[in-house]
């Protein structure tokens, strides 16, 4: 392993980084410099440059390294909607991600997902339910995606004032979400106005909000320029308008994709040169080793190659990688942190902050000193519905089973059986459910869905479509089935869906007493999903996406325009709206204030500015129990001239009343957040009245509590 050496200028600390930089890509050779392009950097011993390996994961907890907390997936942590605990989600991991580095250098181990590079997190709009790797986002909406993108990056990458905690690296920038099997081929074509509207704001907010030091391209092209080597992307919108200062890395392999796939060249000289000199930095794979060939055939200069090379060794010091640990603060965060007490406990809140109660008729809370109980299903005992994909791994994971198992009393009996296969075709038996399901059982729970072996990536799943999408958005295999013949037991029946997607439930609503949504949720899951069954938990987890009624509601897979997407642009009524779910208590909603906005008038609108309009409301827990209210801002513009949102979430906080309780509950507006967007994808106002929103969902939704006024702009 090489030495430090202080002798060399880039580890003298005393420096300035760019010193340090510029010293240490002066004295590299031009192989040198092209072998530190790629994720896998080999050492270079005569100047004391270390091997670093720059692809790591940390999804919902540090991914593909041993053990490590496991948060719940992604998407079921959007369910949450709170910034704050995300935020505090994040650090816990960059905690362990840097326990772990540092006890692998210890080791001598510089292997892939020990380093301090991570790629995550994933951006990408959910526009369709399909699409595999769905269950990495946040979710369908721009804005949500945005604040909770900027609370992930800010503690992945942490708050000292001269060394980065980890890189964080926002991904698939910019318009990406499927078809899995196409993605290295397709062509996202897409309006300015979506593009600026809906696909972009959440990558700008990290950018410019969190500081996000590095951003992965996609593999697709978007409006006909590979998005790994796009002049409009990578240096037009990411560098010139947003003022990124970090470096990009390719998607795995992509740069190929260009010679191979997309035919916008036809070498791989040409491929790699024309990535490097748009602004992809790191490839992810080996296409870069032909740069040597296309500096010798005049594609590109080793100085257009040096700017990257800069970049990358800007972040390695700013991670402290040639200082002392005793200088880097995080360097001393010790191993006992992996998979400590705190972080458990912060998996269990995150869990339990996530599930969405989508129905009860009443039978929820069960009983803990019910005296028979079945659990069953597919996913009651399942350790993969728990783990999701980029995860880590956990000695202790919690199923429902676990969970309720724990909760109820040592007078209960429970009986546990499967009841049918996750989804091969194989017949529900029926005489099983007669043996198990006794006269004096007094409740039944069916833990059913899906899990990674159903909707994933592109080669990781084997039962979709051949590439992770879902072919069939209702329950797998014989589920509903077997759903049907619990059903006629006559039992108070508690369904559970395991999912990183949306399901139809149209079919199982009248068949369940009650829903629970536990989404993949991670080691804790099986806990949290009990605390809520046995109402030691109130539910308050929110919908990130909408639930359709079936797949007749949803436009081709492969159309990126907005039109009849998501909850924003769809005029057909959705099964579950975006922004909805349940409680065992109710709130009301009174006093909606809106004041402000004294210099807001038509016209461009400038993005900086901070003036400010300030929306308040008096939230009222009028229940018997303590709860968590998800609070929700939504604006429309009733009076545009150009295709807009029905309406738009622009705010939320999540806050907890004791029964009785009111609490003022106040919101800030900026003028960009009541913005339509011209051809041009340019945001400017109109002069018209905008409709404010304030409840405890979608302001369509009756059950809400929603209270409305308006906002005059004038010309």
């Amino acid at each position: 392993m090489p030495e430090m050496n202080i002798d060399h200028p880039w580890y003298n600390s005393d420096l300035s980084v760019k010193e340090r930089v510029d010293a240490l890509v002066q004295a590299m050779s031009l192989r040198e410099k092209i072998a530190q392009m790629l994720h896998e950097a080999p050492p270079i011993p005569r100047l004391g440059i270390p091997a670093y390996n720059w692809w790591n994961e940390c999804l919902h907890g540090v991914a593909r390294a041993g053990q490590a907390t496991v948060f719940p997936q992604a998407i079921g942590m959007a369910a949450a909607f709170n910034e704050e605990l995300m935020r505090d989600v994040a650090d816990a991991i960059a905690d362990e991600a840097r326990a772990k580095h540092h006890q692998a250098v210890r080791q001598e181990n510089r292997g892939i997902y020990f380093g301090l590079t991570y790629w995550t997190p994933n951006l990408n709009i959910f526009r369709d339910p399909r699409w595999g790797r769905g269950q990495e986002t946040y979710g369908e909406d721009p804005y949500l995606t945005a604040r909770l993108g900027v609370a992930f990056c800010k503690g992945l990458q942490g708050s000292d004032p001269s060394y980065l905690k980890l890189v964080a690296t926002p991904k698939h920038y910019a318009v990406h979400s499927g078809p899995e099997p196409k993605r290295h081929e397709f062509n996202a074509v897409v309006t300015q106005r979506d593009l600026h509207e809906t696909y972009l704001p959440h990558f700008k907010a990290c950018v410019r909000e969190a500081g996000a030091w590095s951003v992965m391209g996609a593999y697709n092209r978007t409006l006909g320029e590979p998005c790994c080597g796009s002049p409009t992307l990578l240096q037009k919108i990411l560098r010139d308008e947003w003022g990124f200062k970090g470096y990009v890395v390719s998607d795995c392999w992509a740069i190929k994709d260009f010679h191979m796939h997309h035919k916008i060249t036809k070498t791989p000289a040409e491929s790699a040169a024309i990535a490097v000199k748009n602004g992809c930095d790191l490839n992810c794979g080996d296409m870069y080793r032909s740069l040597l060939d296309a500096v010798n055939e005049g594609l590109i200069t080793e100085d257009e190659i040096d700017v990257s090379v800069k970049r990358l060794f800007d972040a390695r010091i700013r991670l402290g990688m040639f200082d002392p640990d005793e200088k880097v603060p995080y360097a001393s965060i010790p191993v006992q942190k992996v998979r400590c007490p705190e972080h458990l406990d912060l998996a269990l809140r995150m869990a339990r902050e996530s599930v969405v109660l989508l129905k009860n008729n009443g039978v929820l809370p069960l009983s803990k000193t019910l005296n028979s109980l079945a659990v069953t299903g597919p996913n009651a005992h399942n350790d993969v519905a728990l783990y999701a994909n980029y995860n880590g791994f956990s000695p202790k994971m919690i199923t429902p089973f676990d969970g309720i198992l724990s909760r109820l009393s040592p007078g209960s009996q429970i009986n546990h059986f499967k009841g049918c296969h996750l989804y091969l075709d194989e017949p529900v038996n029926d005489p099983e459910i007669d043996r198990r399901i006794k006269p004096e059982t007094e409740a039944v729970i069916a833990v059913l869905g899906n899990t990674t072996e159903l909707e994933g990536e592109e080669g990781g799943v084997a039962l979709s479509d051949g590439g992770g999408d879902r072919v069939r958005i209702g329950l797998p295999g014989r589920q509903l089935e077997f759903l049907q013949r619990l059903h006629t037991r006559k039992k108070p029946l508690v369904v559970v869906i395991m999912t990183g997607s949306p399901i139809d439930l149209s079919e199982v609503e009248p068949l369940a007493d009650a829903i629970i949504l536990g989404w993949y949720p991670g080691e804790q899951g099986g806990n949290a999903i009990a605390d809520v069954i046995f109402g030691d938990y109130n539910p308050a987890g929110r919908l990130p996406c909408t639930f359709v009624k079936s797949m007749e509601q949803l436009p081709p897979f492969e159309d990126y325009n907005m039109k009849g997407r998501t909850y924003r642009f769809m005029e057909e009524e959705p099964h579950y709206r975006f922004g909805f779910g349940l409680s065992y208590t109710r709130f009301e909603y009174r006093n909606l204030e809106v004041s402000g906005f004294a210099q807001a008038v038509a016209g461009p609108v400038d993005e900086q500015s901070r003036t400010e309009c300030r929306v308040a409301v008096d939230v009222v827990n009028v229940g018997e129990r303590d709860g968590d209210e998800v609070v929700q801002l939504y604006i429309k513009d009733q009076e545009a001239s150009v295709p807009v949102p029905r309406h738009h979430l622009e705010g939320f906080k999540r806050i907890h009343l004791r029964a009785g309780e009111t609490r003022n509950v106040s919101f800030q507006l900026r003028p960009i957040q009541l913005a339509c967007y011209n051809d041009d994808g340019r945001p400017y106002i109109e002069p018209g009245e905008f409709r404010i929103s304030v409840g405890g969902g979608q302001p369509d939704d009756p059950d809400v509590g929603a209270v409305h006024t308006t906002l005059q702009v004038k010309q």
